[in-house]
């Protein structure tokens, strides 16, 4: 006989450990078959074969069996109550613990009434109400229900094992309470109550052993009942933890879709207020200039953008220019292109130098390197009569030149450098001439990187070449002219970055 590979016989217990685990999910529909058909199967056996034709403790055993499944049936009921599922969220009250109580306390009696008789002992699943009621409840849900099962039994049912059943069943509510308490207040899980169901159930047998005289009948009746009681309760408390954990689950799911939904709700709150940040901060008007045109348009990404651009008068003939890129979108980057842009307004208005402006911002805007948010600026300052422009970029895109004597495109000077990163950092101003017919096209990334349908960027080449093939154009045309080529090439993918531009076209 050829012999049997070891992995076909080789049996994984972790399996089971990770079933028994009240955070598997599990299929309740599947419990609840299964529930019947053990039921109808045990009520089908006891009719067949009779308690004659069976032993003793199998008979004992089916008839608990089937006893524990319409006890289930009720819990399950018993569970869909708010009651219920308000201690189970661990929302106690004292109406919602009385209420508990009551209901397991007649489940408990429900478990002794439906008993059999053994030597005049009875066997019984009397226990499950207060091991299921403690473990759910703590120590008063589970000692007020025991003590409703416990004194049922002492006071109406007799027999030789009164007084250890009727302790065994309040401990039984007690020990679960307590089991409770200790494992934080919470559930124990599906393995943790099946374990403590059987100690608990040998426990049980320990006190029938001990407490009733003579021995040989404690030890008969412990002989014939120890076995169908403690599996037939170890089975009920099996299928409940099943039915706590999928309830479990249930209250979870909806925490976190409400938790969801809240989160939404206030996200949704906090664009509105960015939006009005933002709004305020995006000039209402364009400046008239003698011998100039200018032109600009901001397109956020998002409902609320990091981008702005700004127009400052600081003297009669001197116009600061500023346009600048916040990384990051959202409130954050709202907040910060507020500050930058007050910063510079107030700064700006006291110096015609662009490099007080730019190392003032730098050092009162303070971000944090890890934060992922950068600031890049580019800011100028238009000499109007003497036509020429002073500026510094720092680490904004380089706005392009188009000189029209020549016919040609230069890009302006990046010092690729982030502001509020370097305290101490010293910034050196450069300084381009114009004439007639020249323009310059100030630009935030989102430009440059539109995306169409094959992830290609729009690139700086196509911005160049509109530039070159409309100079003719108004900076107000310009501007629909770009916005018309990133339309067609993006076919109106939806953009991941803020747009803005400034056109500025000497006369």
């Amino acid at each position: 006989m050829s012999e049997i590979p070891k992995k076909y016989i080789q049996f994984d217990f972790s399996k089971i450990k990770n079933y028994l685990r009240a955070n598997e999910e599990h299929n309740i529909l599947y419990l609840h078959a299964l529930i019947a058909v053990i039921g109808s199967l045990s009520a089908l056996l006891i009719l067949e074969g009779g308690k004659e034709s069976l032993p003793s403790t199998i008979h004992y055993l089916l008839v608990l069996i089937e006893k524990t499944c319409v006890i289930i049936v009720i819990a399950y009921i018993v569970s869909r109550i708010k009651y219920f599922q308000e201690i189970l969220a661990g929302k106690f009250t004292i109406k919602n613990q009385a209420v508990v109580i009551l209901l397991f306390g007649i489940i408990s009696i429900f478990g002794s009434y439906s008993g059999i008789d053994v030597f005049g002992a009875i066997a019984n699943v009397r226990d499950l109400g207060p091991m299921i009621a403690g473990l759910i409840g703590g120590p008063i849900v589970g000692l007020g229900t025991g003590l409703i099962g416990g004194l049922y039994r002492y006071f109406f049912l007799g027999g030789p094992t009164t007084v250890p059943c009727s302790i065994a069943t309040i401990l039984a509510g007690l020990f679960a309470g307590i089991i409770f308490i200790a494992n934080g207040r919470k559930f124990i899980g599906i393995l943790g109550a099946v374990i403590f169901a059987v100690l608990m159930e040998l426990f049980h047998m320990l006190l029938v052993i001990l407490l009733i005289h003579p021995y040989s009948q404690a030890l008969a009746i412990v002989g014939e009942v120890s076995v169908p009681m403690i599996f037939a309760n170890a089975m009920g408390i099996l299928v409940f933890s099943f039915i706590i954990s999928n309830l479990l689950r249930e209250q979870k799911t909806t925490e976190e879709r409400d938790l969801y939904f809240d989160e939404l709700e206030r996200k949704k709150n906090e664009l509105k207020v960015a939006q009005k940040i933002q709004q305020t901060f995006i000039p209402d008007t364009i400046p008239l200039l003698n011998d100039y045109d200018i032109s600009a348009f901001n397109i956020p990404a998002k409902e609320v953008g990091g981008d702005f651009y700004d127009f400052i008068p600081v003297t009669d003939d001197k116009l600061g220019i500023a346009i600048a890129n916040v990384s990051e979108k959202g409130v954050p980057a709202a907040l910060l292109m507020a500050l930058s842009k007050t910063i510079v307004q107030t700064k700006a208005r006291e110096t015609q130098h662009v490099s007080d402006v730019m190392e003032y911002l730098n050092k009162l805007v303070m971000i944090e390197a890890d934060s992922g948010i950068d600031l890049a600026l580019f800011y100028a300052v238009l000499d109007m009569k003497n036509k020429t422009l002073r500026y510094i970029n720092a680490g904004n895109d380089s706005p392009l030149l188009f000189i029209k004597d020549s016919e040609s495109i230069v890009k302006l000077i990046n010092e690729n450098f982030h502001l509020g990163k370097i305290i101490n950092r010293e910034f050196e101003e450069n300084e381009i001439d114009l004439n007639s017919g020249d323009i310059l096209i100030f630009y935030t990334d989102g430009v440059i990187n539109a995306l169409n349908e094959e992830k290609e960027h729009f690139g700086i080449e196509r911005l160049k070449t509109i530039l070159k093939e409309n100079y003719n154009l108004k900076p107000e045309e310009m501007i629909q002219k770009i916005n018309q080529e990133i339309s067609s090439f993006s076919k109106n993918k939806f953009q991941i970055d803020d747009m803005t531009l400034v056109v500025l076209k000497v006369k």
